[in-house]
C-alpha cells in the first residue's frame, strides 16, 4: 500500500454463489487525485464500490479507506453519488437538502445557506420549495450531486454523475467536480464519458469481467496499447485501407491506427487525393474511447 493511498484494494474477490464477478483485483487511489473507474455494465465497478463501502462482504481481499475498513462513522468524510439516485421525493427540495446536511454534521442554518447558494448556481433557485418528484430527472440529479458534496467530503465517489445530461449541464457539473479537486478532495469517477476522463483524471483502471485490463496514468494506459494513431475531422467517412485500421468513426470524427512503417503525412496525402476533405488531422496516442472499443468491442460503447 502506497503511503499516499486513500483507497486501497488488494486481492479483492467477490463471489455470488457459484458466480465470480471480481477476480483478484488490486489498485490504489492516491490522496488528492481524480481516478477514473471505467468498464461496461456488468464489469464489476458497482460491486467493487459496494464492497468498499461495506454494503457487500467480500469473498476475499482487503478494501480500506484511509487505512481501515469503512465504518458508518466515516460518513462525514465521504460523499457517495450512486447511479441509482435516492432522495425523499415527496419533500420540498430545500428541506431535503437541509435534512441531509444535518445528517452530515452541518447546522441547519449552514445547510440552508449552502443549499440556497448551490441551487442558484445550478439554475434551480425557483425550485427550493418544490417537491422533488415535481422536478425533472436532470434537476433531481443536480440536487443529488449537491447533497453529495455539501459537507466538503475528503473522498467523493461519483457513479455516472452526468448521465443523461446535455453538454451544457455536463460541463457545468464537471466544473463543480474540478473545483472539489482543487479544494483537495480525492475523486473516484465512474463514467462512460471518455472526454471527461481524458481531461480530468490523473489515473484510471479499466475493468472487464471483474479483471483489470488497464491501470495507470492516462498516458501510461495509452502507451500500453501502443501504435501511432491519428484523429481526423472530416464530413465524410474515412475509407478502409491496408495502411491503417479505423478504430472509431462517428459523424465528423474518426480515429485511425497506422500500420507499421506508415507515416501520418502519407495518409493525409492519400485522403486528399481521394477527394476527402479533412479539416483536422492530429497524430498522437490512442484515445481512451478507442482503447475501450479495443477491449470491449464496438457494441459495448455507449
Amino acid at each position: 500500500m502506497a503511503s499516499d493511498s486513500l483507497v486501497h484494494i488488494e486481492n479483492f474477490r467477490m463471489d455470488f454463489g457459484p458466480l465470480t464477478v471480481i477476480r483478484d483485483l488490486s489498485f490504489d487511489v492516491h490522496a488528492g487525485e481524480t481516478f477514473g473507474f471505467l468498464g461496461s455494465n456488468g464489469s464489476g465497478k458497482t460491486t467493487t464500490i459496494r464492497a468498499l463501502l461495506g454494503i457487500y462482504i467480500p469473498t476475499a481481499g482487503t478494501l480500506t479507506i484511509n487505512g481501515r475498513q469503512f465504518q458508518p462513522s466515516q460518513t462525514g468524510e465521504l460523499g457517495y453519488l450512486p447511479e441509482e439516485r435516492g432522495l425523499y421525493k415527496k419533500e420540498p427540495t430545500l428541506d431535503t437538502m437541509v435534512y441531509f446536511g444535518k445528517l452530515k454534521g452541518m447546522s441547519a442554518s449552514a445547510a440552508r445557506a449552502w443549499s440556497l447558494n448551490y441551487l442558484e448556481r445550478v439554475g434551480l433557485p425557483d425550485k427550493a420549495k418544490i417537491r422533488l418528484d415535481k422536478l425533472s430527472g436532470g434537476e433531481q440529479q443536480k440536487v443529488q450531486l449537491g447533497v453529495t458534496i455539501m459537507n466538503d467530503p475528503r473522498l467523493l465517489i461519483l457513479d455516472e454523475p452526468t448521465k443523461g445530461f446535455d453538454p451544457v449541464n455536463r460541463r457545468m457539473l464537471m466544473s463543480i467536480v474540478e473545483e472539489r479537486k482543487q479544494a483537495g478532495a480525492t475523486i473516484v469517477m465512474v463514467t462512460h464519458q471518455m472526454e471527461d476522463v481524458e481531461r480530468l483524471c490523473d489515473r484510471i483502471i479499466l475493468l472487464k469481467d471483474g479483471v483489470a485490463r488497464a491501470y495507470g496514468t492516462v498516458t501510461q494506459v495509452q502507451e500500453s496499447f501502443g501504435g501511432t494513431t491519428v484523429r481526423i475531422e472530416s464530413e465524410r467517412d474515412i475509407p478502409p485501407s491496408s495502411k491503417y485500421a479505423v478504430l472509431t468513426q462517428t459523424h465528423g470524427h474518426a480515429e485511425i491506427s497506422l500500420a507499421t512503417g506508415v507515416e501520418p503525412a502519407a495518409i493525409l496525402q492519400d485522403l486528399v487525393t481521394q477527394g476527402i476533405g479533412v479539416s483536422g488531422f492530429t497524430p498522437g496516442r490512442k484515445s481512451l474511447e478507442s482503447i475501450f472499443v479495443e477491449v470491449y468491442g464496438a457494441k459495448e460503447v455507449d
